[in-house]
């Protein structure tokens, strides 16, 4: 089965142009066999190979990843690792879905906690907990304060905050008000992703820069690559919104474009001026619409905003720059009081979402298992949906599995172009009617 749609690697990812160089593994330039093949080193795919490293410490595991760990999408999100689900629902179905969903990204969190410590990961984790805003009367009536309600009927913590104990907070006076949650941790997702990357156990092979362009399913898998090939009896896959491509859940996945700028950092005369010291993270009320924000610890803060369906999983240079321009216009809005600062790097990443929410997982073929359609959530739900793929994939008995299959499959969508114009056009009506968060 030729592979017809390949990642693109465009160099422009702003969380690994701020650490220092890193020496890439090699790619895979000759044929070899291993008792397991993984494909892709994302989240999903560090963790499910780690696992299956775990459960099987004699077999040899060979990990592919098409361009460099960290490059991905697993590297270029906004740096939450978050637990809770950003709105609950209120009934005792929907209660129960959100203590599950909350179990199985806690449980992710606490395993990534454990390599940072571990393996002493240098990314700037922290348990800061985040900020979930609006910038409305209207959100926060629609949204945040049925939220919070929910939060309070399950029993989690919350703190509620108004406008003017916000700005304290954030350094801008944008946002009706917030609820913040203290689970949430913080990092830079390409320096954990490549710590995660540097210290896999020692029965894993990661070869980078190694695309598969062809696999065939006969008597085992057998993948190519553009120098090499890896024939193993049993596959993980954890390619995301590239699953389709493999042939699984075709008609199920669409992919989407997000688009991050993170400014230089503040010098003292500016952080003086923004007079915000400690580090924060913050969701919007309405994911679409809104933005999601951070202040990093070394004075940066980034902006993300724009998301539009992009089933070719390309982006432009061009269509980059009228983004940044567009993100500073906003950083403007809410900072005010900056307006020297520029965006220093801008990005994208491409992530996949159903339209049921529910992620790729678990058993796809007699000796395949995929951890694929994070919905956005890759830190915990990829990291969690690979570890477990691993464990169902060596009949591990995790209580966790049946968690994780309880969120359902990706339900199929309409063929193209008939989804193209629907998805754009929900998307539209999404971005107008709750213009009001923008």
């Amino acid at each position: 089965m030729k592979i017809n749609l390949l990642p693109e690697d465009d160099k422009t990812n702003g969380w690994s142009a701020i650490l220092a160089p890193r020496q890439h593994r090699p790619a895979l330039d000759k044929t070899i066999k291993a008792d397991w093949l993984v494909i892709g080193a994302g989240f999903a795919g560090l963790a499910a190979a780690r696992q299956l490293a775990i459960n099987r410490p004699d077999d040899r595991i060979a990990l592919l990843e098409a361009h460099e760990a960290a490059e991905g999408a697993s590297g270029r999100n906004s740096g939450f690792a978050i637990d809770l689900p950003h709105n609950v629902g209120s009934s005792l179905e929907e209660l129960e879905a959100s203590k599950c969903y909350m179990g199985l990204a806690r449980a992710a969190i606490s395993h990534l906690e454990d390599m940072v410590t571990q393996h002493k990961i240098d990314c700037d984790w922290v348990r800061r907990g985040k900020y979930h805003a609006a910038a409305s009367a209207r959100g926060t009536s629609e949204v945040l304060e049925p939220f919070a309600r929910e939060l309070e009927a399950i029993g989690e913590p919350l703190t509620w905050m108004e406008k003017d104990e916000l700005s304290n907070k954030l350094g801008s006076k944008h946002f009706d008000a917030a609820i913040y949650t203290p689970g949430c941790v913080l990092m830079n997702p390409a320096a954990l992703t490549r710590g995660l990357a540097e210290s896999l156990p020692g029965n894993i092979d990661l070869y980078e820069h190694s695309p598969v362009v062809d696999i065939d399913y006969t008597n085992g898998v057998t993948a190519q690559t553009p120098s090499g090939s890896v024939f193993a009896p049993k596959l993980i896959i954890c390619v995301n919104g590239l699953a389709d491509q493999f042939g699984f859940y075709r008609g199920r996945l669409l992919r989407f474009a997000a688009h991050a700028s993170l400014t230089r950092p503040l010098n003292d005369a500016e952080q003086a001026v923004y007079g915000v010291d400690q580090d924060w993270g913050l969701t919007p009320a309405n994911a679409f619409a809104g933005i999601t924000m951070r202040y990093t610890p070394d004075k940066r803060i980034l902006i993300r905003q724009n998301i539009h369906f992009q089933p070719s999983v390309r982006c432009t240079d061009a269509a980059r720059k009228t983004i940044a321009s567009e993100h500073k216009r906003l950083f403007d809005e809410r900072f005010p009081m900056l307006p020297n600062v520029t965006m220093e790097h801008t990005w994208t990443g491409f992530i996949c979402l159903s339209e049921n929410g529910a992620p790729g997982f678990g058993k796809v073929a007699g000796n395949v298992w995929a951890a694929t359609c994070q919905n956005a959530v890759g830190v915990t739900k990829g990291t969690i949906s690979g570890m477990l793929a691993a464990d169902m994939a060596c009949g591990v008995d995790n209580p966790m599995i049946a968690d994780m299959e309880s969120l359902g499959s990706p339900s199929k969508v309409p063929p193209r172009p008939f989804l193209d114009v629907g998805v754009r056009a929900k998307f539209a009506w999404e971005l107008f009617r709750n213009r009001h968060e923008a």
